[in-house]
């Protein structure tokens, strides 16, 4: 089976909407610092480039959790797979991810993280799939709500190819 990769958002859209996110987060954390918290792999694209447009002092750190195998569908099983860094005990925290689709695997890291008693955790996604949510997860950024496609580029990957697209996909299976 061989696939195609068919623009669904534009390098200048995604650049211009993650200009707007980070004038947003500048404003509500004005005067504070700000704690991202990366999940690897995909969202490392939209966090370096969300965090160069953050006016307030950032600080970084990164998980790795996997719910995904080499298929599209998620496997339903969560697993640390690399842990924070730094405590998020008192800190501005915001997670970063490249997409939200179910919401199994955002719950069970957002109750973790809540666990670990930082000042306050939000969320932020550079894509949103609400028709796929199985479970409600509140997105405080959200980047673009997309339809329920496979969409891969600017992190997001179909069995580890396509990350590096500078905008974002959908892949079409011949």
């Amino acid at each position: 089976m061989s696939e195609r990769i068919k623009v669904l958002l534009s390098e200048e859209e995604v650049d211009r909407r993650i200009q707007e996110i980070g004038e947003q987060i500048s404003r509500d954390y004005e005067g504070k610092q700000v704690h991202l918290v990366c999940v690897l792999k995909g969202g490392s694209f939209f966090m370096c480039e969300l965090a160069k447009r953050i006016s307030v002092p950032v600080s970084l750190d990164f998980m790795s959790v996997s719910s995904y195998g080499s298929s599209t569908k998620s496997s339903g099983v969560v697993k640390i797979v690399k842990d924070l860094d730094e405590p998020l005990k008192d800190k501005e925290v915001i997670v970063v991810e490249d997409v939200v689709d179910s919401g199994r695997t955002l719950s069970y890291l957002l109750e973790m993280l809540r666990d670990r008693g930082p000042r306050s955790l939000r969320l932020c996604t550079l894509l949103d799939k609400p028709d796929r949510r199985v479970v409600d997860v509140e997105v405080d950024y959200t980047g673009f709500q997309i339809p329920d496609k496979f969409v891969v580029g600017y992190g997001l990957d179909y069995d580890q190819k396509y990350r590096n697209l500078p905008y974002i996909g959908v892949v079409e299976f011949d």
